[in-house]
């Protein structure tokens, strides 16, 4: 049985919390430029197992988290049950009630119809609040996905189809933005290389984050393809003396605002 099932929302909640905790730990630099302030209510978008949401609650604002992965939000609400959370696609939800600011970390990537996630928060939002979001920009994590679509061409299987991930330009996210009215106050796409855990650690980033692109394989086959992707990665993200991978991030960090 594979780390993720056939469903792309079907996650490894577990194996994400166990091994991939550096996302939640990126994500507290976002919750600076966000400044929540007590009283307000913040929705966070694809909030995984619910570390950062809870983290959001510190300021005495209220989190309503939504992720599609019925697994993280299991997992969310058995660590977090003070908090309100909430399974529902980024691209396809409603709120009974406006709030103040939409926030993600780490989610957008995974939402091919950018427009409609960009949407569903828009009108989430009351007028004059904002939206804080980083996830994965072009470029980004390129080797991986190159060796990964190397490793499938040599057994005949085309990537592109299998291919879960939407890393834009700046400018194209923030024409995204802008055609559902949101008014792009900043934007970045900058370097973040970023350590994984330990000796197995891309193992872990396959098995969680590249799942879909092992579909058409059997289990024994999935892990030899990984086996593969490590051998042809290691002498460009492997610090054998450390015993660290290194993942060749590149990060879309935006501030829009919805107009008043």
């Amino acid at each position: 049985m594979s780390d993720r099932g056939t469903n792309k929302n079907d996650w490894n909640a577990s194996l994400y919390d166990r091994k991939l905790g550096f996302v939640s730990e990126y994500g507290a630099d976002l919750i600076r430029l966000l400044r929540p302030q007590a009283g307000e209510t913040v929705l966070d978008v694809g909030c995984g197992t619910g570390d950062l949401a809870k983290r959001i609650t510190g300021s005495g604002a209220a989190v309503i988290g939504i992720d599609a992965s019925p697994s993280m939000i299991d997992t969310a609400r058995a660590k977090h049950p003070a908090i309100d959370f909430r399974v529902a696609r980024a691209e396809a939800f409603a709120l009974e009630q406006q709030v103040d600011a939409a926030f993600s970390n780490a989610a957008l990537h995974w939402v091919t119809d950018a427009r409609g996630a960009a949407a569903c928060m828009f009108d989430a939002v009351k007028p004059g609040g904002r939206l804080v979001a980083e996830f994965g920009g072009k470029g980004n994590a390129g080797a991986i996905a190159e060796a990964i679509s190397r490793a499938l061409a040599e057994r005949g299987v085309d990537a592109a189809p299998l291919d879960p991930w939407y890393f834009p330009t700046v400018g194209e996210y923030a024409s995204v933005l802008e055609s559902v009215g949101w008014d792009v106050e900043y934007a970045e796409l900058f370097d973040r290389p970023t350590a994984l855990d330990g000796p197995d650690g891309l193992h872990a980033w396959l098995s969680v984050f590249a799942t879909p692109f092992f579909a058409p394989f059997s289990e024994a086959d999935a892990a030899d393809m990984k086996n593969d992707i490590a051998e042809r990665l290691a002498p460009r993200l492997y610090d054998e003396e450390r015993r660290v991978w290194t993942a060749p991030y590149r990060r879309i960090r935006v501030v829009a605002r919805k107009p008043a």
